[in-house]
């Protein structure tokens, strides 16, 4: 497939972001992603969601590291640094989860302790369930994994409905808008940096309309399947959510409630933040997933 490689020099000097680039390839395309602490220690796997790249990580990335942990981040193809195909029927949900398999096979990683965030948790709740061999605990936040069974809300339709009719799809403006906090301009500028034009968007511009909003949904029927799996998992399993999320917000108390590994977890919602607590409050979600790792690698 046809696909757009943001130069280089887009990244150079981004604020707050020293971390060198790494590379795999899967399914014909490079995949980039952060790699830091040491490679001997249990990957710590940080997965972005829409439209944003592994930039959101920044401030975890560091207290992960600290703590003793290997922090990897990929970007999802179509983002960040990774290789962007330029038809929008080249994405499916399929795609992705095949893509971040890749990663995830080719890095050898094991003993992963997930953390998925919007589209990082549709995509990485599929891995888990369907690789459980390779996952030790889950940290989903302000994320779920749909199967059409539940009707979207409508604060997703609208986003949806925007996604796709805005002239200008402005990354760095939609982040903002997801947060609390008032982003300065050179951090919606990092955001903006991966797509130096229009013709790099077809992944953000596709992924709204990739949920299951249907049962007929091309993805609902593997969504409900990873959701069998789910519906039996024992190991740890922890929410995190921010409490000024209108996309995700109650869907914490349906993991809580429908996976066996959620009972009993210190489960945080995190104040003053938005969709992207990552940005918002990244340093405190940070601290809650290393003493989640902690406290259940002890048990």
């Amino acid at each position: 497939m046809e696909a757009l490689r943001t130069p280089d020099d887009r990244f150079t000097g981004l604020p707050g972001h020293p971390f060198a680039p790494h590379y795999v390839e899967a399914g014909g395309l490079r995949i980039h992603y952060v790699d830091e602490g040491p490679r001997n220690a249990a990957p710590v796997l940080l997965l972005h969601g829409e439209p944003s790249w592994s930039y959101l990580y920044r401030k975890m990335i560091p207290l992960i590291t600290a703590a003793g942990r290997r922090a990897i981040a990929p970007d999802l193809v179509g983002f960040g640094r990774s290789d962007k195909p330029v038809r929008r029927e080249d994405y499916t949900y399929q795609r992705h989860v095949e893509w971040m398999r890749g990663v995830l096979e080719q890095l050898e990683l094991r003993n992963v302790t997930l953390v998925g965030q919007d589209w990082g948790g549709l995509i990485g709740l599929r891995l888990a369930a369907e690789h459980p061999e390779r996952f030790a605990r889950i940290v989903a936040a302000n994320t779920f994994l749909p199967t059409g069974d539940r009707p979207a809300g409508p604060a997703f339709l609208a986003w949806r409905q925007y996604s796709q009719e805005t002239p200008d799809f402005h990354v760095g403006g939609i982040v903002k808008g997801g947060c609390v906090t008032d982003l300065p301009p050179e951090i919606v500028a990092a955001y903006d940096a991966p797509f130096p034009d229009d013709r790099y968007k077809a992944g953000a511009r596709q992924f709204p309309m990739l949920v299951p909003v249907t049962r007929e949904d091309p993805a609902a029927a593997p969504n409900r399947k990873a959701w069998e799996v789910l519906g039996r998992w024992t190991k740890p399993f922890l929410t995190a959510f921010s409490d000024s999320d209108p996309i995700t917000g109650g869907a914490d108390r349906i993991l809580q409630q429908a996976i066996p590994g959620a009972e009993g977890q210190p489960h945080t919602t995190i104040a003053g933040a938005g969709h992207f607590l990552q940005e918002d409050k990244g340093e405190e979600l940070a601290r809650v997933v290393v003493a989640f790792i902690a406290r259940t690698s002890a048990a």
